[in-house]
C-alpha cells in the first residue's frame, strides 16, 4: 500500500467518522464520543504507518496495534473495513445477533484485531509482552497501543510502563487518547492524572505531546525517526471527545449515547463538509 498523504488521511478519517456514526445510529448503541476522538489516530496508523497486509492478517512480521480502549470497537471495525481486512458491508451487522462485530473487539473473530480488549488496563500490558517477544526473536516489527486517558487510572498500566522501561522496549509506542473525559465525568474531576508527559518521562520513556487531530503532527510523532534507542515512546495525543460533530464535542454525555434522527442528520451534514 502506498502511504496516504495528510490530505488523503483527513478525507479517509472523515469517511470513517461518517460510517461509524451511521453504524452506531442504526445499531442503537455504541461509544461514539470516544470513537470520534480516536479515529484520526487509527487512520494515520492503518493508512500510513503500520506494516500490515489485509490478505495476510497473521503475518509474523506484521506490526501490531492494540486498541486498549476496546469499547470504541466500532471505530476500529470501520477502519479495518476501509483498509480491506473485512468487507465494508459487514459494518451494517455491528451489534446484530450472531455478528462477529461485537461491542468489544475479538481476536478470534475479526481479522486484524490483535487481542481482545474491553476490561480497561489490559491492552498496554499485553503490548509490552508483544514488544518483548519481538526483542527476544530479534524481529523488526513494532507494537503500538492506544489507551484512553481515563484508563490510565488502572495500576496495571503503570506496572507495564515500568516494565517497558526496564526491558528497553524501543519497539513499543503508547498513544494516550487524551480527550479529558471518561464515562460520567471529566478526568480532572475523577482522578487528575494530567499532565501525563512528566510522569511518563520520570519512568524513562521518550514522551511527545501533539494535537491528536492534526495529521501532520500525528505522522511526525509516529515516525521511526522519533524513536530513541532503548527507550519506549509515549505520544500524548490531545483530542476532543465527539470530534467533528459540534453538539458532541467535549460533552461527557456522548461517551455512550445514540443520536436522535434529527441529530443524526445534522452530524452527517457536518461530516460531509470538504476537508482542505
Amino acid at each position: 500500500m502506498v502511504p496516504q498523504t495528510p490530505q488523503e488521511l483527513r478525507a479517509t478519517a472523515r469517511r470513517i467518522r461518517r460510517r461509524d456514526l451511521q453504524a452506531v445510529f442504526e445499531a442503537g448503541a455504541g461509544h461514539i464520543g470516544g470513537e470520534m476522538s480516536v479515529i484520526d489516530l487509527l487512520t494515520a496508523l492503518y493508512f500510513n504507518v503500520l506494516n500490515v497486509d489485509p490478505q495476510a492478517p497473521r503475518d509474523p512480521g506484521r506490526d501490531r496495534l492494540v486498541l486498549s480502549k476496546g469499547h470504541t470497537a466500532c471505530a476500529l471495525y470501520v477502519t479495518l473495513a476501509e483498509r480491506g481486512f473485512i468487507p465494508r458491508d459487514e459494518i451494517a451487522t455491528f451489534l446484530k445477533p450472531m455478528s462477529r462485530l461485537n461491542g468489544h473487539p475479538d481476536r478470534n473473530k475479526v481479522p486484524g484485531v490483535e487481542t481482545n480488549t474491553g476490561p480497561l488496563g489490559h491492552g498496554l500490558p499485553v503490548a509490552v509482552g508483544m514488544a518483548t517477544a519481538a526483542k527476544l526473536d530479534q524481529a523488526s516489527w513494532r507494537t503500538f497501543v492506544i489507551t484512553g486517558d481515563g484508563e490510565m487510572q488502572e495500576g496495571s498500566n503503570w506496572e507495564a510502563i515500568m516494565a517497558a522501561a526496564q526491558f528497553r522496549l524501543d519497539n513499543l509506542t503508547l498513544i494516550i487518547d487524551h480527550n479529558r473525559l471518561q464515562q460520567g465525568a471529566r478526568l480532572a474531576e475523577t482522578n487528575a492524572l494530567a499532565p501525563f508527559a512528566p510522569k511518563l518521562a520520570a519512568f524513562g520513556w521518550t514522551v511527545l505531546e501533539i494535537d491528536g487531530h492534526d495529521m501532520d503532527q500525528i505522522l511526525a510523532a509516529l515516525s521511526p525517526d522519533r524513536v530513541v534507542a532503548d527507550r519506549p515512546t509515549c505520544i500524548v495525543a490531545h483530542t476532543n471527545k465527539g470530534q467533528g460533530i459540534s453538539f458532541m464535542a467535549d460533552r461527557v454525555e456522548w461517551h455512550h449515547k445514540v443520536p436522535s434522527a434529527e441529530q443524526y442528520e445534522q452530524a452527517l451534514a457536518e461530516l460531509a463538509e470538504v476537508v482542505s
